[in-house]
C-alpha cells in the first residue's frame, strides 16, 4: 500500500529526541550480527508489547497480504492466527487486562468498561474500570474521573519484573487511558495517553519533561486541520457509500478529513497511532531502555483501529485507510529500535475483535444483521416490570450485559422481580441466553481450549461476584448493542461471538525462526510466555494462562 497519512511518527520524534544523548544513535549501540535464537540464547534487554485495539483475527485475515511494514515483519515471526480473548464480555478494559497479567477477567476483577457499585459513595453508582470512584466530586462520565489503576486486582507483568529486579523500567504509552492503565500495572514508572491537550497521565503527576515535547508537539498536530487523503486503487471497492438505519446518513466513503481542534478525528486516524508510537521510540531512547543491565519493558496501546471501527464499521474504506497507516507506523517505530542495535522482543495482540455495522451487513451476505431492540434496555425493561408488579423504581441499573438489581428490593420482591424478568429475557427472538450470578458462581473456569467454550464458559471467565451483575445477558450473533447510530458509533464489539473474540498473536525477535500455528491460544497466555523469555519465576496456581513454545522443534523457549 502506498503512503496514505502524514508520517506523525516522523514529525513527533524531530520534536522529541533533542534530549539527552542526542537523537544520533550511539556507535556502542551498532547492530550486532544476527543469530538465531535457541533456548540459549540470553534474555532479550528490551520487551515491546503492542496492542492495537479492535484488530479482530478476521481483520488480521484480510489485510495480511497487503501489509509490507511492520505489521508484515511482525507476521514473519511465530503467528498465532487464531488467538483468543477467551472471555465473554470483550470489551477494551477486560481484554486489555489479560494481556500483561495472564488473568482472566474473573481474576483481574475487570468484568466490563463500565460497571454498577451499588454501594459506591456517589450518587453515579456507574463505575468506569480505571477509575477511583471514591474521590470526591468525581463521576464515571468522560473526563469527570479519577484515573486508577485500583480496579485491577492483580500483578502485571511489569510489577513482577520490578520485584524481582528494581532497576527494570516500565513505561506504558496508549490512545486510551484504561489501554494505558490495564497493560501498565501498578508499579510502572511513566503511564500516559492521548488526550485533547496532547498527552495526560494521573491526577497529580506531571509528564516527564520528553512526555511533555512529545505531548506539545501532538498538540500542534491535533490543531492542524487536516484535507481528504488520497484513497491507494487496493481501497476503492470499499469506498461504497452504506445508508445508515433512521436516516442517521451515509458512512464507507470517507477520506478522513478533519478541521483544526477535531480531537476525535484525530484519534480515528493513523495519525494518533504514530503519535503514540513516536512517544514511545522518545521514550524510551531519553530512559535508555534496553541499555541497563536489567530487562525493560515497553508498552504501546494503539486505539485508532477501534475509533474507525466504532464510526464506520470493520469493511469501509476508512479501515482500509486505517490499516495502511498502521502497517507503516508500526514499521517506522520498529526501524528506529532496530537502529539502536538493542536485543528487543515484540509482541502483537488485541484486546478484543469486532463486527461490521449492520447495515453494511444486511448488503454483504447476512440479510438478517439486526440493531438491537429498545426494549432490552435496563432502564425501560425495569421500568415495565416494576409497573406491572407495584415494585420500588428504579428496579435496576446495567450496562452491556450485566444487570443489577436495587439494593432496596426485599428478598420476596427480588423473587418476584426475577420470576418475571428471566422468563421475559429468555423468550426475547434476540436473546441467546440468560445467566444468574448464582449459576456463573457454581461453574467452573473452563480449563479447555477456548474454540470449543460453551456460552458458560465464555461468560463465567468474565464474572467477579463482587462486580458483575445479578444476571448478564448475551444477544444472538450479529445483533449490535447499539440501538440507534449516531455520529462516531455505529459499530461495536462486546459479544461472546468469534468474531469479537478471536485476535492475532504474533511474536516477533530478531534472529527467531518463524512458524504459524493455528490452535486456539489465548492472550491469557502472553504473560507466561515473556516471563518465560525473560527467565522470570511465575507461580501458574495465580494465573490462567500457560507458556507459548517459541522455538520449533524439540527445543522450547518455555524454560
Amino acid at each position: 500500500m502506498p503512503l496514505v497519512t502524514p508520517n506523525l511518527l516522523k514529525i513527533a520524534l524531530a520534536a522529541t529526541l533533542c534530549i539527552g544523548s542526542g537523537g544520533a544513535v550511539q556507535a556502542q549501540n551498532a547492530a550486532p550480527q544476527v543469530q538465531k535464537v535457541t533456548a540459549a540464547t540470553p534474555a532479550p534487554k528490551l520487551l515491546v508489547v503492542i496492542a492495537v485495539d479492535q484488530l479482530s483475527a478476521d481483520l488480521y485475515a484480510e489485510y495480511r497480504s497487503r501489509f509490507g511494514g511492520g505489521l508484515a515483519r511482525l507476521g514473519s515471526g511465530v503467528v498465532f492466527p487464531s488467538g483468543y480473548q477467551a472471555h465473554g464480555a470483550t470489551e477494551t478494559c477486560p481484554g486489555h487486562s489479560t494481556i500483561l497479567t495472564g488473568g482472566h477477567p474473573s481474576r483481574t476483577g475487570i468484568v466490563a468498561n463500565n460497571y454498577f457499585n451499588l454501594d459506591a459513595p456517589r450518587d453515579d453508582k456507574r463505575v468506569y474500570c480505571a477509575e477511583d470512584e471514591t474521590v470526591p466530586g468525581t463521576s464515571s462520565r468522560s473526563g469527570q474521573y479519577a484515573p486508577s489503576v485500583a480496579k485491577l486486582l492483580v500483578p502485571t507483568l511489569g510489577d513482577l519484573m520490578k520485584a524481582r529486579d528494581p532497576r527494570a523500567q516500565v513505561v506504558s504509552v496508549a490512545g486510551k487511558d484504561r489501554s494505558a492503565i490495564m497493560m501498565a500495572g501498578h508499579k510502572a514508572d511513566e503511564v500516559m495517553w492521548l488526550a485533547p491537550g496532547g498527552l495526560a497521565t494521573y491526577r497529580g503527576t506531571a509528564l516527564s519533561p520528553v512526555a511533555q515535547q512529545a505531548s506539545t508537539a501532538i498538540a500542534g498536530a491535533i490543531a492542524t486541520a487536516r484535507g481528504p487523503l488520497t484513497l491507494p486503487a487496493e481501497c476503492e471497492r470499499q469506498d461504497i457509500a452504506v445508508a445508515l438505519d433512521g436516516g442517521k446518513g451515509n458512512v464507507g466513503t470517507g477520506r478522513m478529513a478533519r478541521d483544526a481542534g477535531d480531537f476525535r478525528r484525530f484519534l480515528a486516524s493513523p495519525e494518533a497511532d504514530g503519535a503514540v508510537l513516536a512517544t514511545a521510540a522518545a521514550l524510551r531512547q531519553a530512559r535508555k531502555m534496553g541499555e541497563g543491565d536489567a530487562t525493560d519493558l515497553l508498552i504501546v496501546g494503539l486505539a485508532a483501529t477501534d475509533y474507525v471501527g466504532h464510526g464506520t464499521g470493520t469493511e469501509g474504506s476508512e479501515m482500509c485507510l486505517q490499516m495502511a497507516g498502521l502497517d507503516r507506523e508500526v514499521g517506522d517505530f520498529l526501524a528506529r529500535l532496530d537502529a539502536t542495535g538493542i536485543d528487543y522482543a515484540v509482541v502483537l495482540t488485541a484486546d478484543h475483535g469486532g463486527h461490521d455495522l449492520p447495515e453494511r451487513n444486511r448488503q454483504n451476505a447476512w440479510p438478517d444483521a439486526q440493531r438491537v431492540d429498545r426494549a432490552l434496555d435496563p432502564e425501560a425493561l425495569g421500568k415495565a416490570v416494576a409497573e406491572k408488579l407495584g415494585l420500588p423504581q428504579p428496579l435496576m441499573l446495567g450496562e452491556g450485559g450485566d444487570y443489577y438489581l436495587s439494593k432496596s428490593l426485599t428478598a420476596a420482591q427480588r423473587k418476584a422481580a426475577l420470576a418475571e424478568l428471566l422468563p421475559r429475557l429468555r423468550a426475547h427472538p434476540q436473546v441467546e441466553g440468560v445467566v444468574t450470578k448464582e449459576e456463573l458462581a457454581a461453574h467452573p473456569v473452563s480449563k479447555r481450549p477456548a474454540d470449543v467454550w460453551t456460552l458458560m464458559d465464555k461468560l463465567r471467565a468474565s464474572f467477579h461476584p463482587e462486580r458483575s451483575g445479578d444476571f448478564i445477558i448475551a444477544l444472538k450473533p450479529r445483533v449490535t448493542p447499539i440501538a440507534e447510530p449516531g455520529v462516531g458509533y455505529v459499530a461495536t464489539h462486546g459479544s461472546v461471538w468469534d468474531y469479537d473474540r478471536r485476535v492475532p498473536i504474533l511474536f516477533w525477535r530478531k534472529g527467531m525462526t518463524g512458524f504459524e500455528q493455528p490452535n486456539a491460544v489465548m492472550t491469557v497466555d502472553i504473560m507466561p510466555t515473556l516471563a518465560s523469555l525473560i527467565g522470570l519465576p511465575v507461580d501458574t496456581a495465580t494465573i490462567d494462562g500457560r507458556c507459548l513454545d517459541l522455538i520449533p522443534g524439540p527445543e522450547t523457549s518455555c524454560r
